[in-house]
């Protein structure tokens, strides 16, 4: 099984970090698990226009492929005035419909106040849902916060709801690759 972690922006350090310590817990949790991060920034990700995706460059093309790759998905993003960041909005737009379909994701917000974890409630979920995806019943949402100055997560109420997120993600993937009888 792969899990396939993506930092949904072109700046910051914070969702990296958020995003990556999931895929972490995760890998330690199951060790056969195949785990691979997609840092947004570390891409040149051209905006969905609607071309064929061999129209595309190497960069883009290669994010959409690892998207495709995966069993199921820690998904990060900063919320900025009150929405998902767009380069991972541009990502959802590139790849195929079914990209997603019958697969897990688990969902991660970072942002300035309090009140932006409904994101991911309220963008996040039903774009999941669009996709036909599985979603974890339990988030991670960050507030700056919650790192001390090094961008490191340091409020353990958000390490437990860390380790939440990847044994649900894990645990849900799992139940549905199993066979049926």
């Amino acid at each position: 099984m792969k899990l396939l972690g993506i930092s949904g922006t072109i700046i910051g350090e914070k969702t990296h970090a958020v995003v990556s310590h999931v895929v972490r817990q995760a890998a330690l949790l199951d060790h056969d698990l195949e785990t691979e991060l997609l840092d947004l920034r570390d891409y040149d990700v051209q905006f969905c226009d609607g071309r064929k995706m061999e129209a595309y460059n190497d960069d883009t093309q290669e994010a959409v492929n690892k998207v495709l790759a995966a069993d199921c998905f820690i998904i990060g993003t900063p919320i900025f005035q009150a929405s998902l960041a767009a380069p991972l909005k541009n990502l959802f737009d590139l790849v195929p419909p079914d990209a997603f379909r019958h697969k897990v994701i688990g969902f991660i917000g970072t942002g300035g106040t309090y009140q932006h974890y409904l994101v991911i409630e309220n963008q996040l979920k039903p774009i999941a849902g669009y996709f036909r995806a599985y979603t974890a019943p339990d988030y991670v949402y960050a507030h700056r916060d919650h790192f001390n100055g090094n961008n490191e997560i340091a409020d353990p109420s958000v390490l437990e709801r860390i380790e939440a997120l990847a044994s649900q993600v894990l645990h849900m993937s799992r139940a549905l690759r199993k066979p049926k009888q």
